[in-house]
């Protein structure tokens, strides 16, 4: 992993280097990494800042997204991701994991996992996919002290405010929650299941801090590109479980095609090659951290194709 052959950033430049870039006048893209592997793939692409999506986690270990991941399943994870990437992290750690001493136990734990931000919601436990009916909330009062108890005891953690209360409440309540999220130290405010252009241009006009947009696939919302969102004035904009999405859908093709083929030589053009997971993985450079090990070789005649 990059931890070990390049210099760690701290948690603390990680979050600066996050709000930096969240400030930059233009809509930030928000990649969604569900592993170590996905968080290298997004820094050769080009990304910048990533995502650890509670759904596309619970996805990636069978279970649905209701609120059945521990604290320990997200910051193991959200630490695998920061030591492959060595980029600023934004984690969604639903409602915090309880009431706020379990928040301040949370805050604690992805400040020691090198996490740039968390993203906290208003949902109830069991929740709910932002994007789908039932949910239900907590009070607002609840969620502005959980708030408070992140900013109290790990000050250098950004804080991502979600509410869900658009499908429950309305705009306007909405609205009201976000800005009392503001008054009490978020540092960006996450209106979920917005369905247009509108939306958010309303939401921009009643808030006065960074706006997170979600582009998840399949939802409420309409489908919109990162020139809109700049130019209606959103912050950032998250794509959290497309990397999963993805990656189910190509590997199941991968399975049927080697059951029903016996082999997989006619699929060889479609897989990532030797090459270009060792370069991924900057194998050379460890090797070259220890003398003992050789210099590895590709198979003769294999080459990009293996």
């Amino acid at each position: 992993m990059t931890w070990i052959v390049e210099q760690p950033k701290s948690q603390q430049q990680l979050a600066s280097g996050f709000m930096e870039k969240v400030k930059e006048n233009r809509a930030l893209p928000v990649i969604g990494a569900h592993d170590g592997m996905s968080s290298l793939l997004a820094e050769r692409t080009g990304f910048e800042v990533l995502y650890l999506s509670g759904g596309a986690l619970s996805a990636s270990k069978g279970i649905p997204d209701i609120g059945l991941l521990t604290l320990e399943d997200v910051a193991g994870r959200a630490r695998e991701i920061v030591r492959a990437s060595n980029m600023p992290l934004l984690v969604d750690v639903d409602n915090g994991f309880g009431e706020p001493l379990n928040v301040a136990l949370m805050a604690r734990e992805m400040v020691e996992a090198r996490v740039a931000a968390v993203q906290i919601e208003d949902q109830q436990i069991p929740k709910k996919c932002g994007h789908l009916n039932g949910k239900r909330l907590i009070p607002e009062d609840d969620m502005v002290k959980k708030i408070q108890m992140i900013r109290e005891v790990a000050p250098t953690l950004k804080i991502v405010a979600r509410s869900d209360s658009y499908a429950v409440e309305g705009m306007e309540g909405m609205i009201g929650r976000l800005q009392s999220y503001t008054d009490a130290g978020a540092d960006i405010v996450f209106p979920e299941a917005m369905q247009s252009v509108e939306d958010f241009r309303h939401v921009r006009k009643e808030i006065g801090i960074p706006i997170l947009a979600n582009m998840t696939e399949f939802g409420k919302t309409d489908y919109i590109d990162m020139e809109k969102f700049t130019e209606i004035g959103i912050d950032l904009v998250i794509f959290p479980v497309t990397s999963l999405r993805a990656a189910a859908h190509n590997v199941e093709g991968v399975y049927k095609a080697i059951r029903e083929q016996g082999t997989q030589k006619q699929i060889l053009s479609s897989l990532q090659t030797r090459k270009e997971l060792y370069e991924i993985l900057k194998l050379h450079d460890y090797e070259e951290m220890d003398s003992k090990i050789d210099r590895t070789v590709l198979p003769v005649g294999q080459g990009d194709a293996d």
